[in-house]
């Protein structure tokens, strides 16, 4: 009896020493990201015995039988789209925001608004060459500030490429960790804490990943995952041991494109579709920049064309270059400015050629132009503010539901231990009175 008594105190011991540790351990990693809660399943050993020991009760006891996550794979999923969305509107907000600060910053409007200013007041004595002066350098800012404007643009996209290409980078040493997690789940025994730290380490990853671009997983009964990345059609990255590669390649206007082992992959969601989306649209702004910059210079240098100098000669082009980035004034001195029509004499007063340039400008509008172009994507990130708000409530309900069915609390741990510690000290005091018994039978028989 006594025998029986300790092998059932003893297996007690044991399996509330595990809980003792399972608990330990929950409470040493509360504040660990992607740490999951353990608990044990602790199951009674009861067997009525074997050929020549029915009715042996020293079989009996308890045992772990496993240790348990408290995942919920829905409301893992839930965080892993919510944390991808929230992902793309902090990307491509970040850089809307950045292209409204290079047009809102560069001063572009006021230069154009001066410019023709100082057309109009030349008007009042085309002859005067303070006038014409001022006209010549007020069209070098003009031309300086749209070469500053196409710079800040171009930092905007080196800066939203520089982290996609980062991140392209990040996935693919994600798909080899998680190539390497599955290998290790196939070893794994089941139900054991190595099982459960690569599962929480599983997990982690797929989370990362999904705040990079859009996943879908297929789970195993082993623990393993297949991972496929993108939409329209997801593309296998990650299957059982192996990982694929993913690629991006820039387009000549500066926009992205990924590829999995070749195959075009479209993001989804995540930053690398924030980054794609910014991008786009940063292509469009820049190319009605352009248009911009190229209007004026064609408007300006048509209207010299056609009218003469304060020498009587032809007038040649004020600017040179077709875009933003390459707009720059080749007029050395306000001598060149063709204020008179083609056929007056020299030094002539009439300024029907400088009218009509004036005029010429005033139906391109490029002011307008330019506040249209600053109104709309002023607009877009107003829009996306109120976008990337409710993706963060969304997000973060989501993560906090998960925390609350798979997070350590750190009350009930503190019960729990309280708890196990008495079951172990139970089980000690039941081997006490187990060995005290068996001194007394022993001191019976003598």
């Amino acid at each position: 009896m006594a025998s029986d008594l300790l092998s059932i105190a003893v297996s007690g011991a044991r399996a509330a020493r595990g809980a003792l540790d399972v608990t330990a351990q929950n409470i040493a990693n509360a504040s660990s990201d992607g740490y999951v809660r353990r608990s044990l399943r602790i199951e009674e050993v009861a067997a009525s015995g074997g050929a020549g020991r029915v009715g042996d009760i020293s079989l009996s006891g308890a045992r772990i039988a496993e240790i348990r996550r408290n995942a919920d794979s829905f409301l893992q999923g839930e965080v892993r789209r919510t944390s991808g969305d929230l992902a793309r509107a902090n990307t491509e907000l970040k850089g809307l925001r950045n292209m409204e600060s290079a047009l809102e910053q560069s001063g572009v409007f006021t230069s154009i608004v001066e410019f023709e200013a100082s057309l109009q007041q030349l008007a009042g004595n085309p002859v005067d060459p303070s006038r014409r002066a001022a006209v010549v350098a007020e069209a070098e800012t003009l031309a300086s500030k749209l070469n500053i404007t196409a710079s800040s643009f171009d930092a905007v996209g080196e800066g939203l490429r520089f982290e996609a290409e980062a991140q392209v980078s990040e996935t693919n040493v994600i798909g080899g960790e998680l190539a390497r997690v599955n290998l290790r789940l196939t070893r794994a025994g089941a139900g054991s804490s190595d099982r459960a730290a690569l599962l929480d380490q599983r997990d982690l990853l797929l989370e990362q990943l999904s705040e990079i671009t859009s996943i879908a997983t297929t789970f195993e009964k082993d623990g393993t995952v297949a991972v496929s990345l993108g939409t329209n059609p997801p593309r296998s990255f990650v299957q059982g041991g192996s990982s694929s590669t993913l690629t991006s390649a820039t387009a000549a206007d500066g926009t992205l494109s990924f590829a999995v082992n070749g195959e075009t992959m479209t993001p989804g969601s995540g930053s690398l579709a924030g980054a794609s989306l910014a991008l786009s649209e940063l292509a469009s702004v820049r190319t009605r920049l352009d248009t911009l910059a190229a209007g004026i210079a064609d408007t300006v240098n048509n209207a010299q064309a056609a009218g003469v100098t304060l020498d009587g000669a032809q007038g040649q082009p004020i600017f040179a270059g077709n875009s933003a980035g390459s707009l720059r004034v080749v007029m050395d001195e306000g001598r060149g400015l063709a204020t008179a029509p083609a056929g007056a004499a020299a030094g002539s007063r009439d300024d029907a050629n400088l009218t009509a340039l004036r005029q010429s400008l005033a139906a391109l509008d490029p002011a307008q132009q330019l506040s249209g172009m600053l109104f709309d994507v002023s607009s877009k990130v107003a829009g996306r503010n109120v976008t990337q708000g409710a993706l963060q409530t969304i997000a973060s309900s989501a993560r906090i539901s998960l925390e609350e069915q798979s997070g350590v609390d750190l009350d009930t741990e503190a019960a729990n231990l309280i708890r196990f510690q008495q079951a172990f000290q139970a089980s000690g005091r039941a081997m006490q009175t187990a060995s005290d018994i068996f001194d007394t039978l022993l001191g019976i028989g003598r």
